[in-house]
Formats: structure tokens, C-alpha cells, sequence
């Protein structure tokens, strides 16, 4: 069945992959480790930049999205959830191995040079300088930060998890122990810096396209909810 209403209302069922998608990207992403559920859900996740010392001291970043924020412990911590960092790459050797990480959020016109590390990640090179970017010192923790990134935050590891066992990818959740902000965020968080959101290659299956891509977006203001 494909609908479950009628009318205005009317809902798309999807409960198996659907015959359109097959062939498609939708279907071989399996290989990346992406689930087709993922494409036609367009669920958005922030973006940013995890900084971290490797072994032989070079600064290591990796473009990361797919993670959650929260508070916890009855409100004395502010934790942050990576859903899906690979075993295999220098991210996850450096947090095992350094316990601690920057998280960096980049304005959209930053966003190129930080995607550039992703073809800088060679294990003896500084990831951060050979991408344009700008290496500055944590204050609190020992690991690097990018300098030209609005935010800032410090974090500590706090433990890792398997979603499935023996998976490739793993959750890791860090505290985040403090902030770096600058002033034109803090008076307009929806302004020309604001925290951008990974869409992750958004497929309808009523009307798949032969090509396609992910989507870089930003939030923007629709309502105000209730004041504390």
C-alpha cells in the first residue's frame, strides 16, 4: 500500500524500499554505510568541523554532521552526541587516544575551505593549515581550534557506543566544557553567521532523479514558543 489517506491529508507509506529507488543512489549507498530511510526523510543535522591532535601531534579535523545535542546530569552539563564516527578513520584513533576534541561551526563561506580537509587528511599532515585555515590552541583542553570558525566548543570524551555490534561506525558522546563565540552570533544567531545543516541527498521516490546531492541550510525563525 502506497497511501494511507486521502484528500489534503494524504500520506506517502514507506516501509520497505521502494521499486523507484532501486538502481539509484538510494539503493548502492548501502556501501557508505547509509540506510535508503535516511534520503527520503531529509531529517537535517548540524554541521561542523571536530579538531583534534593525532598521534605524531598534527592537528586532524573532520567534517562531521549526523549528532545531537543535550543537556544532562540534572542540568549540570551540556553533552553533545556523534551518532556516527568511523572506527577506521584518524577522528576516532584521536579521541581514544587524546580524549578530547573541538567541536568548530563555520559560517557558509567557510564551508568550502573546510571540505577541503577532507582531501587533506593524510596522517602527517596538519589538516587544518593545508586546508587555508588557521590553527589556534585550545584554552582549556589540549587540542587544536580553527580560528576563523564563529563557535567553539570544548569538549572531553565520555564514552562510545555500538548502535548494532560489530558495526564500522560508532556513537561517542563528549562534554562539552566550554565555548568560544563571537559577538556577531551571540546578538543574531539567525543572522550571517548561523549553524548550518547537513540534508542529506533528499530523494522523493514519486519523482526520483537521475542525479542529485546534499544540501548545506541554515535555520530561520517561523515562531517563538514560550519564554523561561
Amino acid at each position: 500500500m502506497r497511501f494511507r489517506t486521502e484528500g489534503e491529508n494524504m500520506k506517502y507509506q514507506y516501509k520497505e524500499m521502494p521499486e523507484s529507488m532501486k538502481g539509484t543512489y538510494g539503493e548502492f549507498s548501502k556501501n557508505f554505510g547509509f540506510d535508503w530511510k535516511e534520503f527520503i526523510m531529509g531529517i537535517p543535522t548540524p554541521m561542523f568541523l571536530v579538531t583534534t591532535y593525532k598521534s605524531n601531534g598534527q592537528p586532524n579535523a573532520t567534517m562531521q554532521s549526523w549528532a545531537g545535542f543535550t543537556s544532562a546530569n540534572h542540568g549540570s552539563g551540556y553533552y553533545v552526541i556523534l551518532c556516527s564516527v568511523n572506527k577506521g578513520g584518524h577522528l576516532y584513533q584521536s579521541l581514544n587516544e587524546k580524549k578530547v576534541a573541538v567541536l568548530n561551526f563555520m559560517s557558509s563561506d567557510l564551508y568550502k575551505a573546510c571540505m577541503k580537509t577532507i582531501q587533506n587528511n593524510q596522517f602527517e599532515k596538519d589538516e587544518i593549515t593545508s586546508s587555508g585555515l588557521t590553527v589556534e590552541k585550545a584554552s582549556w583542553i589540549e587540542a587544536p581550534m580553527v580560528a576563523e570558525c564563529f563557535m567553539n566548543l570544548e569538549c572531553k570524551y565520555v564514552w562510545e557506543k555500538e548502535i548494532v555490534p560489530g558495526d564500522d561506525h560508532i556513537m561517542i558522546c563528549l562534554e562539552v566544557v566550554g565555548g568560544h563565540i563571537e559577538k556577531d552570533y551571540m546578538e543574531d544567531m539567525f543572522g550571517d553567521k548561523e549553524i548550518l545543516y547537513n540534508v542529506h541527498y533528499p530523494i522523493n521516490p514519486e519523482a526520483v532523479k537521475e542525479k542529485g546531492c546534499d544540501f548545506v541550510a541554515a535555520l530561520r525563525k517561523v515562531n517563538q514558543s514560550n519564554e523561561y
